[in-house]
Order: C-alpha cells, then sequence, then structure tokens
C-alpha cells in the first residue's frame, strides 16, 4: 500500500485526497478556503481534515504532491514582481517580437553587447563594463531578473556568465532562457524567462507554506510539485522552474477525471475561481503542446498538456460597461474575492456597503475594496508613490478603494499593487450572483445582494441603471459566465479540429445563438451548434453552473464524484518525467556541432555526432529526473534528423534533433 496526499492550492479553494495509489482508491477528501495572504492556513485546513478521517499515522503517508493553479492565475491577470530582463546580443526590434513588449509592461530591459552565431561561435564579446553597472543600478529597484542571449541554446556561455554576475552583485534570483527551453527564438524564450523570474517569488511562498504545515502536522515525506505536463518534480528542483508550474492544477485535473470518470476520451472542463481550462482527454491521457503552452495571451515554451486557459471563473471580476448606451457586464481577466467570501472574514464590509448605498450617486469605486498580502513587508522596489499607498494599506487592513485613493493618480497606484500581487482585490462576481439567485449560498448572501443593488444602479452612457433589479443583475451576471464558458467550449472544440482560435467567439451570428433572448418572429434564419463528444465538468462550481452551460452546446454533462477535488486527486497520482532535446548541426562539410548545455562539442562525422549526442541527452534526461526526485528511471529516445536529397546516393545535412525523456516513480 503507497499512500500519497495531493494538494491542489487554487485561487479560492485549496484542496486535499488522501490515495492508495497501488490500488487506485481515494480514501479521503478535505476542503479549505484558500488564504492569499498566509497560505498556510488553507493548506493546514485541507491536510488536517484529509488526517482526521485517516485511521493510520503520518509516518504511513510516503509523499505529498503538490499542484497549483496560483502560477496560471498570476499568467493570467498579469501578476507578479518586476523583473529586469537582460537581452544580450539583440537589438530593440525584439520587444515587437513574440508579444515581449506587452508583457514586459513598464519593467526595465537592458540591451547588452554579446551572444552568438547559429553555430554557436560567438557574435560579440559579453559587455561586462555594462552589466556591472545595470546590475548595480536594478538591486534595489526588481525582484528578480530574466536573461536571454541570442542563440544561447547554441552556446549558453553568454547566459551564464551574466546569471552568475546578477547573482554576485545583487543576491537575486536569475533566470537563463536556455535552462527553461532548448529551442530557438530568442523573443519567445525571453518572454518564458521573465515569466519564469516573476512567478519564483510566488511559487516559494507556496512551497514554504507545505513545508511549514507538512512538519506541523508529522509528515516527513518528500513534498513534490505538479508540472504543466501533469509529471511531477521535486519541490527544491521546482523553486528554480516556476514557469513549468503554469498549467500545473489544470494537468493535474486532466488526470483527476480521468481517474475519477474512467473516461478514455472527452472533453474536460474545470472550472475555479480565476480561469476556466478546456482540454481533451485521448486514451486517458492528456495531449501535450510541444510548442509551449499557451496562457492568458501568451504563448510560452513551457512544454504542457495542450490546455486552453480563459480568464473566465467563479471569480471574476464584474465590472459595468458605463460607455454607450446598451450597458451590459464584462467579465475577468481578473480575479476577485466575492463580497459574499470577504464579508465572513471582515463583517464590517456590510456597513461599508450599506454606506454607498446611503449615497444618492453611484460612483465607480462602489464595491470595490482592497486588502493587503504583503507578509514581508513593503517592497522596497516600488515606487515612492505605490510605497506610501502599500504602507497606509497595510495599516488600513481590508478598506474601500475609495478611502484609500481619492484621485485617479492613486487609483492607478492601486490598480499597479494588484496586478503585482501586493493587494488583493474584492468585488461583486460570479459566486456573488450565485447568491443572489440562491444556486449557492455557502457565504454571506446579504454582502452578496447590496453589492447587486450598487452594481445594477451604475448607469450607462444613457442614464439608464445597469439593471432594474439586484436579483436581475445577479442573472444578467450567470448569462453572461455560461454564455462566455459555452463560447469557450465550442472554440476550444474547433481549434482541436484545425478549425483556428475563436472561431465562435468572433463570429457574430454564431456566437449571437448562446445568448439567452428568444428569437424574435421577424428573425428569418436561427443558427446553432452542437458538441458531439462527452464532456466532463470539474470544479468546485461545476455541479452549479455547468448543466446550464451543457444544454447551451446540448450535450450530456457529467460531474464526477470528487470532482471538486480533481485537482488533488491527479496530483496523488502522478510520476516524474524530463524531457531534453540536443541539437546537431553542421557549421562546416566535416564539422558536426553537438549543441550540449555546458557549450558545443564537434565531431568529424555525422555517426559520431548521433553517437555522442545520444549519449549525452540520456545522461542530461537521466540527471534532471533524478534532481526532480525520480527513482527506477526508464529511458526513451526520440529522433528527427532532417536531410535533402541530393543525388541518388547523397544527402545534405540540415539539422539532428535528439529528444530523451526519463520517467519514473516519485518516492
Amino acid at each position: 500500500m503507497s499512500l500519497v496526499i495531493g494538494l491542489d492550492t487554487g485561487g479560492t479553494y485549496t484542496d486535499a485526497a488522501l490515495l492508495d495509489v497501488d490500488r487506485g482508491v481515494v480514501l479521503a477528501t478535505g476542503k479549505a478556503l484558500t488564504t492569499r495572504d498566509d497560505l498556510s492556513v488553507g493548506l493546514g485546513g485541507a491536510i488536517a481534515k484529509v488526517l482526521a478521517d485517516f485511521d493510520g499515522t503520518p509516518d504511513d503517508i510516503k509523499m505529498v504532491s503538490l499542484s497549483t493553479t496560483l502560477a496560471t492565475n498570476a499568467v493570467v491577470e498579469g501578476v507578479g514582481g518586476r523583473v529586469g530582463l537582460f537581452l544580450i546580443g539583440f537589438d530593440e526590434a525584439a520587444l515587437e517580437r513574440a508579444d515581449l513588449a506587452r508583457a514586459l509592461g513598464q519593467d526595465p530591459v537592458y540591451f547588452i553587447n554579446g551572444g552568438h552565431r547559429p553555430d554557436g561561435g560567438i557574435q560579440a564579446p559579453l559587455d561586462i563594463a555594462a552589466l556591472d553597472a545595470a546590475a548595480d543600478k536594478l538591486k534595489s529597484e526588481v525582484s528578480a531578473f530574466a536573461v536571454a542571449g541570442h542563440f544561447a541554446t547554441r552556446n549558453p556561455l553568454h547566459e551564464t556568465e551574466t546569471r552568475d554576475l546578477l547573482r554576485e552583485i545583487t543576491g537575486l534570483p536569475v533566470t537563463c532562457s536556455h535552462e527553461l527551453s532548448s529551442s530557438l527564438g530568442g523573443p519567445r524564450r525571453a518572454l518564458t524567462a521573465v515569466l519564469n523570474a516573476r512567478l519564483i517569488n510566488l511559487l516559494e511562498r507556496l512551497i514554504t507554506a507545505t513545508q511549514n504545515i507538512m512538519s506541523q502536522q508529522g509528515l516527513a515525506c518528500p513534498l513534490m510539485v505538479v508540472k504543466g505536463d501533469g509529471s511531477l518534480l521535486h519541490a527544491d528542483f521546482a523553486l528554480s522552474r516556476p514557469v513549468e508550474t503554469v498549467l500545473s492544477g489544470p494537468a493535474a485535473s486532466l488526470s483527476g477525471a480521468a481517474f475519477l470518470a474512467g473516461a478514455k476520451s472527452a472533453l474536460i472542463t474545470d472550472i475555479g475561481g480565476t480561469t476556466t481550462d478546456i482540454a481533451f482527454l485521448h486514451n486517458g491521457t492528456p495531449r501535450l503542446k510541444k510548442d509551449g503552452a499557451f496562457v492568458g495571451g501568451w504563448q510560452t515554451m513551457v512544454e504542457a498538456a495542450e490546455i486552453r486557459t480563459s480568464g473566465l471563473g467563479g471569480d471574476s471580476e464584474v465590472m459595468p460597461i458605463l460607455r454607450g448606451r446598451t450597458g451590459g457586464l464584462s467579465l475577468g481577466p481578473r480575479r476577485a474575492t466575492p463580497l459574499s467570501l470577504l464579508a465572513l472574514r471582515w463583517p464590517t464590509l456590510k456597513d461599508h456597503l450599506s454606506s454607498q448605498l446611503d449615497l444618492a450617486v453611484p460612483m465607480a469605486t462602489d464595491a470595490r475594496f482592497v486588502f493587503p498580502i504583503m507578509p514581508d513587508g513593503v517592497p522596497q522596489w516600488l515606487t515612492r508613490s505605490e510605497i506610501r499607498l502599500a504602507e497606509k494599506a497595510i495599516a488600513a487592513g481590508p478598506a474601500p478603494v475609495a478611502e484609500l485613493a481619492a484621485t485617479q493618480l492613486a487609483l492607478g497606484a492601486v490598480d499597479r499593487l494588484i496586478s503585482r500581487g501586493l493587494l488583493g482585490l474584492s468585488s461583486f462576481t460570479p459566486t456573488d450572483a450565485a447568491h443572489v439567485t440562491g444556486a449557492f449560498t455557502e457565504f454571506d448572501d446579504e454582502a452578496a445582494i447590496l453589492g447587486a443593488k450598487l452594481m445594477a444602479r451604475q448607469r450607462n452612457g444613457a442614464g439608464i441603471a445597469i439593471a432594474a433589479t439586484p436579483l436581475d443583475l445577479a442573472e444578467m451576471t450567470l448569462d453572461e459566465l455560461h454564455r462566455r464558458s459555452a463560447l469557450a467550449l465550442m472554440d476550444a472544440a474547433l481549434a482541436h479540429e484545425g478549425g483556428g482560435e475563436a472561431a465562435v467567439s468572433c463570429n457574430p451570428l454564431l456566437a449571437q445563438s448562446f445568448r439567452r433572448t428568444p428569437a424574435s418572429n421577424d428573425q428569418l434564419v436561427s443558427v446553432g451548434v452542437k458538441l458531439n463528444t462527452d464532456l466532463i465538468a470539474l470544479g468546485a462550481s461545476a455541479a452549479t453552473h455547468y448543466p446550464s452551460i451543457a444544454s447551451m452546446v446540448r450535450v450530456a454533462l457529467t460531474v464526477p464524484d470528487h470532482a471538486d477535488v480533481a485537482g488533488a486527486v491527479g496530483a496523488a497520482a502522478g510520476s516524474v518525467r524530463q524531457r531534453v532535446m540536443v541539437s546537431i548541426t553542421q557549421p562546416a562539410e566535416t564539422k558536426f556541432r553537438i549543441h550540449l548545455a555546458d557549450g558545443p562539442i564537434d565531431k568529424s562525422s555525422l555517426d559520431d555526432a548521433l553517437a555522442a549526442a545520444r549519449i549525452a541527452a540520456k545522461q542530461l534526461a537521466k540527471a534532471r529526473a533524478k534532481s526532480a526526485g525520480a527513482t527506477k528511471i526508464d529511458l526513451h529516445l526520440e529522433e528527427d534528423i532532417k536531410l535533402v536529397p541530393l543525388s541518388s546516393n547523397k544527402d545534405l545535412f540540415i539539422e539532428a534533433l535528439i529528444y530523451a525523456t526519463a520517467e519514473g516513480r516519485a518516492t
């Protein structure tokens, strides 16, 4: 009997499941609210519930495995620490590729002379003096660094030299792009490195909180973290590669769906607080997206399960559309703590909501509150105005936005602190709407109703209220959530069949068919689409929302037992898997160059180069699997040798890619 506790920390709930992995049986489950200001509280509550239902001792537990949507949510919401990016050997035009400029936002970037050529030779000497000056300037202004060098996957020398220098001068975490991907495409590797650097502090807080709770509960077993492809990493190894945990939660949920529903092939949808994740299960396993995970509008180089993630969940921020004459509501992608939930922790919230209702004129800041998430104090890399506002927020605790920010300038600072993950936002959400309609009543329904009243009286450009009653406002909110969820399902299905991105949602006629308004008598054409596959819905609110969504796409729905903790179940059932790639090029007639993590080496024949590359790939994959926590490792090789025939007896060599996969159980 091998007992494993799986954990899944989401934006709203932290789930736990105890599995007997050898027998494939769920022995106990537990659920607690995620406490973003102190993650250990929610983790401790979920683990304690599982252990209370277990008749053994903590020593019987052989492993704890953690999946999380926090990294995915952070990418979708644009949350994370301030990062300094060093682009080595690139010109400023690189920022316009792979959406790198948008990803950086206001974070600093330095262009440093250096980098390498496609054959791995040095393009230009590394400008050490410029690095020294930039590092000294940035050491108190950022939380981490990202480094991307020109053709660093062919020769990582300048990236590693930059990393070592930055660590020596600043002591801050540094992410090198070649450590995350072996593929070409410098700007996209830079984007992936930036996201990784932003997530380091977030994952470190989560792992530290989990380890502390394990110690308190007497769990002395290893802690593993789920990657975006559903495999596992040892926690210490994961700390340097947090971007690999993007789509960790959805990947674990896919494994959990296969386990719980016994499904081999189905469309899986997982609705959380911040996101909805959609994927196809084939033969019991998710298909991998080898060209990189697409998350929240960013095309990364992280190998992960082929999952479509949108900023749409039970806790999506609801905003009134005030411009134009038609009004309406928008959802997400930012997550907000539901008013009904915050009221449980801060009962005076309802007094503030009532006071706002007493004012004759609605304000844009009505029913909007913030609370500090700064356990280590105010970061000094913020601007002076942001530091003042952050200090004010810490002193105030939960507070109405209007009390912290009386000017547009201050409101902008609040928004930036929310984006940095230093302030939490609370406002009206679909979870609040469900309390108003009575579909879900676990939190404080009075706070939800007050928030709905404040939202309903907001006025569009014609001066007309957004909704006539709080119930109308709540039904509008849920209708919009269900409509957009149905569109996301259809877009995912058509994209899977090669129909392109957003094939339904970008078609006005098809998109209109998902609205609940009945067709008028003078409408000449009615159009509808149907989903022709099984649908399995997961998540704490799946049973609340997905019956309506399934009816929109006319499909049979399954919400399996333990669907609300599917991610925790999938985390417990995972194994360790590491995949590496070694490339071979031919810079000269009798020279075959093998591009390795320590730098390139040359062989005089292709056969010798292939033999050496196979050995190196297997050694690197095995070493990474061991570092990731695997034992009894199995190795598998794949090769892609690209040749162009020149004549009947001669081929032109283009390149060779050697892939090695190492897999083993984490014990």
